[in-house]
């Protein structure tokens, strides 16, 4: 074994302390600098709407990484290759769809929530479902998992308490995101954005010129690392999860959570939150080369060290950088962290404060919903801190049972989204019965691995659905909740054509004749030609270049 691989934790140099302290003093500032300028709940809640594609795009990006992606990508990554980056370069696909496909409806119909828009094109019912869920799962899963995977890296790398790092990361996090709004949050994930991307990068270089460069590092390895396609029987991967499965969790997560259409929503026109996904869409190209590679470097330099692959990517960190990129990379776990909670925090408080509050109280002033908006991000902060001392109970296992939890919450929410956008004659009856089914199937596989990890032993129907891989299940649920939708539409009254306007392929252009109900409709400026002919562009390049890498990696 190699000696220096047996490094528990290092005491951090002065430098990088110093690179640590500059961080967060330009996270304070921003915030603060925006705190001043929140009037407005769409101010506050959507940054004035007048954000432009760079901002959108790094936002989009530092709201989906955080400290999970680089214990779980790098675990991964050390366990069994490549293979895990499909869910990475799947999203560059389907930020392209967000972007063309669904961008156009939320910014004409003016929405600032994503139940918003679901209440207007179903009913009441399917709104409070969904900002229910969302809410729950913000709680019970990002912000607890978010805090693990970092205690996880900080603990093991720098020694720091689990105790006090996750208080700090909660309240700092908490107090920026609550004094600036959704503005303060998008422009401290571009400062963030690229800290992250130059620690990680800064790591995956040294680890390659450690191992002696990619081809040299391909000799190290099982050749199966470096082959993405798996067969269908692959238990974690298969290529028909993959490509039928995973899109439908992407499409949930990019397309239709609260946390991620927020940002392009404040967008200043389509062709900005257009040009902001597709920005998104390529720097998810470099997760699989910042955080996917160094676990399987990690894997060949130090096998005895990652037989647990949490410790993957702290391994390399405790290992291979030197003073001052150790800051740098410290830097970018805080960044990772403190994005993606900041995100959550943010957009947990717009659902409360809008889809419930303001339905509570419908008077309230601009004032008002600003100060409670502030009051419920500081609730989230508070549950943020109630999780601290649960940290420790949260295993690796639990983690993979935590984040399965997403997989089975999106069929029925992506296919209300799909298809009512494709279909005028679905209606709010066929959407509640379609979300209520996907529920009970949900918590039926959640609740049966669970007695499974137990010892608990099934058969028949139960075994199968339970032994399927959790992407098959996926499908199998996006297809029975699509059946449900359909059916009950069918069998009950047809939607009111008038009140469709905007929010179908079919009524896309029809004039709206009910007022949004957060301020006045405003209707987005259209892209000019040659933001068009970029858009198209720069699309066409994205799906080529992820299309040629899965060829190259195949």
């Amino acid at each position: 074994m190699n000696p220096i691989a047996t490094v528990t934790h290092r005491n951090l140099a002065t430098l990088d302390l110093v690179i640590i302290g500059v961080y967060f003093l330009l996270v304070f500032c921003i915030g603060f600098y925006f705190a001043r300028k929140e009037r407005t709940s769409t101010d506050y809640f959507l940054a004035s709407r007048d954000i432009g594609w760079f901002f959108i795009g790094a936002s989009l990006f530092v709201s989906n990484i955080s400290t999970e992606h680089f214990i779980g990508l790098s675990g991964t990554g050390a366990s069994s290759g490549l293979a895990v980056g499909h869910f990475e370069w799947l999203a560059c696909l389907i930020l392209l769809i967000l972007g063309w496909v669904f961008v156009p409806f939320y910014l004409r119909s003016n929405v600032f929530t994503m139940p918003e828009f679901l209440e207007r094109r179903f009913n009441r019912q399917c709104a409070v479902y969904l900002a229910g869920i969302s809410i729950i799962a913000y709680i019970f899963t990002k912000i607890s998992v978010q805090l693990y995977a970092a205690s996880v890296v900080l603990e093991r790398v720098a020694g720091w308490s689990l105790w006090k790092t996750a208080i700090v990361l909660v309240i700092a996090t908490g107090v920026y995101t609550i004094a600036g709004g959704l503005a303060a949050v998008i422009y401290t994930d571009t400062v963030q954005t690229l800290i992250l991307i130059a620690g990680a990068c800064a790591l995956t270089f040294i680890g390659l010129h450690r191992v002696g460069g990619l081809e040299h590092l391909r000799t190290m390895v099982p050749a199966s690392y470096f082959h993405m396609i798996k067969p269908a029987s692959d238990p974690n991967f298969p290529w028909t999860g993959i490509f039928f499965g995973a899109p439908i969790l992407g499409i949930w997560y990019w397309c239709t959570d609260q946390v991620i259409v927020q940002r392009v929503l404040s967008a200043r026109d389509e062709g900005h939150a257009k040009a902001g996904t597709i920005f998104a869409g390529f720097l998810k190209i470099l997760p699989v080369f910042m955080l996917v590679l160094p676990g399987i470097i990690a894997f060949a330099l130090y096998p005895d060290q990652v037989v647990k692959p949490d410790f993957a990517y702290p391994t390399l960190v405790l290992n291979l950088l030197p003073t001052g990129l150790v800051g740098l990379v410290m830097a970018a776990l805080l960044a990772a962290v403190m994005g993606a909670m900041s995100s959550v925090f943010n957009s947990a408080s717009t659902l409360v404060t809008l889809d419930f509050y303001k339905k509570l109280r419908p008077q309230a002033s601009e004032k008002q919903l600003v100060n409670f908006g502030r009051i419920a991000t500081g609730f989230m902060v508070v549950l943020g801190l109630l999780w601290v001392p649960f940290i420790h109970l949260i295993s690796s296992q639990l983690y993979i049972y935590l984040q399965s939890v997403q997989a089975y919450i999106s069929p029925p929410i992506a296919s209300c989204f799909v298809l009512g956008i494709l279909w005028t004659r679905l209606n709010g009856a066929g959407a509640i019965s379609s979300l209520m089914t996907g529920f009970v199937l949900g918590a039926f596989r959640f609740v049966a691995e669970l007695l499974a990890a137990q010892g608990v032993q099934y058969t028949g129907v139960v075994a199968w659905l339970v032994s399927m891989n959790f992407l098959h299940y996926a499908i199998f649920m996006f297809i029975i909740c699509s059946i449900v939708l359909v059916a009950v539409s069918l069998m009950t009254p047809a939607p009111d054509r008038r009140k469709l306007a905007g929010l179908t392929f079919a009524t896309v252009d029809d004039k709206m004749d009910t007022i949004p109900m957060h301020g006045i409709a405003r209707k987005p400026a259209p892209e000019t030609a040659s933001e068009r002919m970029m858009n198209i562009v720069f699309s066409l390049a994205l799906v080529t270049t992820v299309v040629g890498l899965w060829i190259y990696f195949r």
